[in-house]
């Protein structure tokens, strides 16, 4: 009997340790596609080069309830404090980035 418990409690952690495993997978990729997919390469703050002097660009992610979390790149984590005192002014011209980049973009469509 005390086998069967060991037996069925080790199953029991490794399906939980596989499922954090493919989770945190999940996760990965859903951040290296937002992170591919930002329209600006610069500060949305500052206005300064992502990964420019000031080094690699400060990943935020902007957390909302009710709405989908958001990332916001910054040249620095300075950044953040401006950022968080009118976030929807500085949320609205990544949208708006968003947008020209989507109207830009070729439809793949040949006449």
């Amino acid at each position: 009997m005390k086998s069967l418990v060991k037996f069925t409690l080790l199953a029991a952690l490794l399906a939980l340790g596989s499922f954090a495993v493919r989770a945190a997978g999940d996760n990965s990729k859903k951040a290296a596609n937002a992170v591919a997919d930002y329209p600006l390469t610069t500060c949305v703050v500052s206005g300064d080069k992502l990964g420019g002097d000031m080094g690699a660009p400060y990943d935020y992610i902007y957390k909302e309830d009710g709405k989908p979390d958001r990332l916001v790149r910054f040249c620095c984590k300075n950044c953040v404090k401006d950022f968080k005192k009118d976030p929807a002014k500085y949320l609205k011209m990544i949208d708006d980035a968003a947008a020209a980049k989507t109207k830009a973009a070729p439809t793949g469509k040949q006449s």
